[in-house]
């Protein structure tokens, strides 16, 4: 009896024993089957590795930049140029700008009032750009286009929707439209280089009949599209009036959407920054330099008119503040600064230190009775930096002053196609 006992026994433990190995077993096939299948695709188990592997080394090959590859003159460089600029980069990744010749130019339009290197200056500091090619054709070539292509790896040329004629008639971009490597962007309305060298002889002209305080400025008939003298949209000179509509869009647009961060340095510059030039730029480019955030004061058209002259400023308020915004140097605006930075100013924007350059149309501020930085020079964060560039606005002015009749006759010629693109005009979707 108790050797069945024990056979029994012996029995239910080998049972128990294969029992439990089987259980351990099956359960270790399942995993390896659990692992396996959570690699799989449900819908193709045995080719779904194949395609992840080259799905994963695809993600893990950089993807190649679009290219794209935008020229101009960029004379006297304004807030239309640099929207231009936005949009053509909107278009890809990285943008390159040809920046034409000065001789170029003179062929093809006249004299240019900035020079090449000045030119440079100017497209070099606009934020949206990413390289600057000198001495570019006035019309794409053959050849030029080819070593775009095959150089520059450019992907695509931009242009705006307002047609490039050359002298002889023919289009300046129709060899990139047969390529089908050609995008068109809206044109900025309310601005042209040729526009401004109109204003600035007309202000010549009117400077001549009327130096009376009570004369109406310049700017004000321009920018504002009402003067009695040209009720029809283009003065004497073949300059359109401008029509600039400054909407609050266009402005975050221009903006870095950016604050300072808590412990950031804050630099103010003030001024009125019209027809802004290489000196503005190089001089902001300083400010910079000495800390993390450069906030720039723009001065109304009242204050700059009083301190500069009934016929001045020849770019309004808002013109002169997207210019300035465009600038890679610049991180943010106050637009219409007040003359005068008191310490509510200072304490407002946390102001670290306030500065203003060598060059300027007036540097007598300090002999004022009111010193326009009284303020921050007795709190010793007042400095005056060396400017780069003996450029102002005054001498963009006598530029044209001095070779007036071959301005005036380049805007003459640049008239008739100008006429021609505001009749001619539809609707061209884009901004």
């Amino acid at each position: 009896m108790s050797s069945v006992g024990g056979n029994e026994e012996r029995w239910s433990r080998l049972v128990a024993t294969c029992l439990v190995g089987g259980v351990v077993f099956g359960l270790s096939i399942w995993g390896l089957y659990a692992a396996a299948a959570a690699a799989q695709s449900p819908s193709s188990p045995r080719s779904w590795n194949i395609t992840s592997s080259f799905k994963n080394k695809k993600k893990s090959k950089k993807k190649k930049p679009i290219r794209v590859y935008m020229d101009g003159c960029f004379d006297m460089m304004h807030y239309g140029h640099c929207n231009a600029l936005r949009q053509a980069r909107a278009l890809g990744d990285q943008l390159v700008v040809g920046v034409v010749s000065d001789a170029e130019i003179i062929a093809n339009k006249g004299p240019p009032v900035t020079p090449l290197h000045e030119r440079m200056i100017m497209v070099q500091a606009v934020k949206w750009v990413d390289e600057v090619i000198s001495d570019a054709p006035y019309a794409i070539t053959e050849d030029f286009m080819k070593k775009l292509f095959e150089e520059y790896k450019i992907d695509y040329i931009i242009h705006g929707d307002d047609p490039c004629v050359l002298p002889d008639g023919t289009d300046a971009y129709a060899l990139a439209k047969k390529a089908g490597r050609y995008k068109q962007i809206k044109r900025t309305e309310g601005v042209s280089s040729t526009d401004i060298v109109g204003r600035m002889l007309l202000c010549v002209r009117e400077r001549s009949v009327s130096d009376k305080p009570q004369h109406s400025s310049l700017q004000r008939q321009f920018s504002h599209g009402h003067s009695q003298k040209f009720e029809d949209g283009v003065s004497a000179g073949g300059t359109r009036v401008s029509h600039f509509l400054p909407t609050s869009r266009r402005i975050v647009q221009f903006s870095n959407g950016k604050g300072p961060g808590p412990d950031a340095r804050i630099i103010y510059i003030d001024g009125a920054f019209d027809l802004f030039h290489a000196g503005h730029v190089e001089i902001l480019r300083v400010a910079r330099g000495l800390g993390d955030f450069l906030l720039v004061g723009i001065h109304t058209d009242q204050t700059v008119s009083a301190k500069r002259g009934a016929h001045r400023p020849i770019m309004n308020l808002h013109e002169r503040s997207l210019s300035v915004l465009a600038c890679r140097y610049v991180d943010e605006v106050i637009i219409g600064a007040p003359w005068e930075i008191s310490k509510d100013m200072i304490t407002t924007f946390n102001i670290f230190l306030v500065v203003h350059g060598t060059v300027a149309e007036s540097n007598d501020f300090q002999k004022e009775q009111d010193n326009p930085y009284a303020v921050p020079l007795s709190l010793g964060i007042f400095k005056v930096l060396e400017s780069p560039l003996d450029i102002t606005t005054m001498t963009i002015i006598k530029r044209i002053v001095s070779n007036q009749e071959a301005y005036q006759k380049r805007n003459e010629k640049k008239a008739e196609s100008e006429r021609r693109y505001y009749e001619d005009k539809t609707y061209v979707s884009g901004d």
